[in-house]
């Protein structure tokens, strides 16, 4: 728990304010030349995936705004644990963003996950999308509703085989519906898909899992090849008004909704990065919001089905730490207690 403490401290939403207009005068020296060279927009995930589609639809307009190529680097592996690591590893020196889902992921490889990294080690510039997971099958499967899901799973919970991200809210979320409905989880046929929701969501759509958890946002694009069965939120989300909720869900089957609050995406840095060279870090800021906000980028992003919104440091860096917290109590969980 110490680290989860150290991650969602206050000093974390605080420190980004001073370090835009705290420019000490060896990185104003250093940013004088940022950028000269090739920036690489690390992705910690398999291709295919939301933060995958989103880092390559946005690294053009970064690339405008920086003045230099941005090309995009795949490292998935251990549920964006391993990419994370190494981007801590490189030099501080601005070459390095992260286009990444930072919430469930990187509490959860704190946690459960033996990273050795902390949440505080990670600075959000801007987490545009805010996805709510989603329970979807193949239009091929028989499977037509949750309540057949439920009810081939209370029969029988080695009926169906699940796929599903593993250290995530969508794996915590699948545990919350199974103990709702009484359903032993350690008889089920549960698939773990770690380079990312990309694996998990083809695996659902190629029917090879019969039903699988994933952000609902990445679903998107692939909309026609499933049926998607229920949203883990309290409204309905955009692009699947029909879907009923968790919490419709709950309430017709009499018990208290609870569900984990879905991934949060975008850009980040590392932290030492804004402590150690404010100056190029607000290079790096400006240059994301004025590409976030270029009307060709949103346009193009929507085009993608992909996030745009701008909400800036300040409010991102609040709702990682308060995902953060969240997913801390939870834990439990995902470790199978």
């Amino acid at each position: 728990m110490s680290a989860m403490t150290k991650g969602v401290s206050r000093r974390l939403l605080l420190r980004g304010g001073a370090a835009a207009v705290v420019l000490g005068a060896p990185s104003v020296l250093r940013a004088q030349s940022y950028p000269s060279r090739p920036i690489t927009l690390l992705v910690p995930t398999a291709t295919g995936g939301y933060n995958d589609r989103l880092g390559r639809a946005f690294a053009p307009f970064l690339s405008r705004q920086m003045g230099q190529p941005v090309t995009i680097v795949n490292r998935p592996g251990g549920a964006t644990v391993l990419g994370n690591t190494w981007a801590l590893q490189q030099p501080m020196d601005g070459y390095t963003l992260i286009v990444t889902t930072a919430t469930p992921n990187i509490p959860l490889g704190v946690l459960v996950g033996n990273a050795r990294f902390a949440v505080e080690d990670f600075w959000m510039v801007n987490l545009p999308s805010r996805d709510a997971t989603l329970l979807a099958t193949s239009r091929d499967k028989p499977l037509q509703s949750i309540n057949d899901v439920i009810d081939a799973l209370k029969r029988d919970p080695r009926s169906l085989v699940v796929g599903v991200q593993p250290n995530s809210a969508d794996l915590v979320n699948l545990m919350l519906l199974l103990q709702a409905h009484d359903i032993d989880r350690t008889r089920m046929r549960i698939v773990t898909y770690a380079d990312g929701g990309g694996p998990a969501r083809n695996a659902t759509v190629g029917g090879v899992v019969d039903v699988g958890l994933a952000g609902g946002e990445g679903f998107l694009p692939l909309r026609e090849r499933i049926r998607p069965l229920l949203t883990f939120s309290d409204e309905r989300m955009d692009g699947f008004e029909d879907t009923p909720t968790l919490m419709e869900h709950a309430g017709e089957a009499g018990f208290q909704g609870r569900f984990l609050a879905g991934s949060q995406r975008g850009v980040m840095v590392p932290t030492r990065l804004m402590d150690e060279q404010p100056a190029i870090y607000a290079r790096i800021l400006e240059a994301v919001e004025a590409a976030t906000k270029d009307p060709e980028c949103v346009s193009t992003l929507r085009g993608q089905q992909l996030a745009t919104r701008w909400y800036g440091p300040e409010a991102s860096n609040r709702a990682y730490r308060e995902a953060s917290t969240l997913i801390a109590q939870h834990a439990d969980m995902l470790r199978g207690r």
